[in-house]
């Protein structure tokens, strides 16, 4: 017998051969490299019957809005200025919450909310029957040392995964004349949920090393890294712009790639990066008509986001043969 999971594969498979109209084998073009992606036809099969058919209901503060959409704390600044722009030329009120992929999640399980907005990948947990992943782009993720530590200029992927396993624990491991000083890795282990960031890194959290300072907030691990000439972490970019109050840092290069080298993020040949996704209702009873023409609208316009973000769009990610299922990213570029 062939399992349901074997089938939902060659669905993608056929699907994505289709939709590309690549002369390269169907099982070649998909590469769900785990644990970058999941399996987009892995839906949640709701507990409550009566789920499918409840409408959507906008929690007090946002009821009479036409739309309501709840973005993470880097789309929210990023689509901010294109909402107000589409909603301002049809008239719409459209009302907008900064959260986080965890709010997004909540919000669309309680049919609470039109459209979703996430910083990873889709877990499992975030695929509810009738909802749809749109892939407006993805951004790398810098790794970041102390200023004063000039020694450090380049790692292999390799030496940063033994770095924040503890595999690696002094400096002199990575280049001997940097001294003898203990490595202070800072970890931000967010969505864990969710496959993709951090996990790009280690898979897990149990990989980690006993001695990962922990921090849950971007700022406290701008501020960490920028006090500590020891400490190396991670974060996007723009992250890294918008607290810039909070401490100075120096990024590192990735096998030889600065995480600002768009083109070496679009070969995968720089290997860090987050991938940002709105998600929204696609059939009835939750479907709301006002909702394709924004989501359309914000994808069709990804490209005019401004560059202080680092987003590179879904559209060049097609280009550099980056794997889609209908506008969701799953796969990373065939090497």
């Amino acid at each position: 017998m062939i399992s349901n999971r074997v089938k939902r594969y060659c669905l993608i498979y056929l699907f994505v051969f289709v939709w590309n109209l690549g002369d390269v084998a169907a099982n070649e073009l998909v590469d769900l490299r785990r644990p970058a992606f999941t399996d987009p036809l892995d839906v949640i099969e709701p507990s409550n019957s009566s789920w499918i058919s409840q409408p959507i209901q906008y929690p007090p503060k946002y009821q009479g809005a036409d739309i309501f959409l709840t973005l993470d704390q880097q789309l929210y600044p990023a689509l901010l200025p294109l909402i107000r722009e589409y909603a301002k030329a049809n008239q719409l009120i459209i009302k907008v919450l900064e959260g986080t992929c965890g709010i997004s999640a909540g919000m669309l399980g309680r049919k609470e909310a039109d459209i979703g907005g996430y910083c990873c990948p889709p877990g499992k947990t975030d695929r509810f029957p009738g909802l749809r992943f749109h892939t407006l782009g993805i951004s790398s993720i810098a790794v970041f040392v102390h200023p004063d530590n000039q020694a450090i200029e380049t790692l292999t992927l390799s030496q940063l995964k033994q770095i924040f396993s503890g595999e690696t624990q002094r400096w002199s491991d990575i280049k001997p004349t940097t001294g003898n000083q203990l490595i202070h890795p800072v970890g931000r282990l967010h969505c864990k949920l969710r496959p993709g960031h951090w996990r790009l890194i280690l898979e897990n959290e149990e990989l980690f090393s006993t001695e990962l300072n922990e921090v849950s907030s971007i700022p406290d691990m701008i501020s960490m890294v920028s006090a500590d000439k020891n400490a190396i972490g991670y974060e996007t970019l723009w992250m890294v712009k918008r607290y810039e109050t909070q401490g100075k840092v120096k990024s590192v290069n990735i096998e030889q790639k600065a995480p600002t080298d768009s083109e070496a993020l679009l070969k995968g040949e720089y290997p860090l990066y987050r991938t940002f996704n709105i998600a929204s209702w696609e059939k009835s009873p939750v479907k709301n008509g006002y909702v394709d023409g924004l989501v359309g609208y914000l994808l069709s316009n990804v490209e005019r986001v401004s560059d202080d973000f680092a987003l590179i769009p879904f559209n060049q990610l097609k280009t550099y043969g980056w794997q889609f299922y209908k506008d969701e990213l799953i796969g990373e570029p065939i090497k």
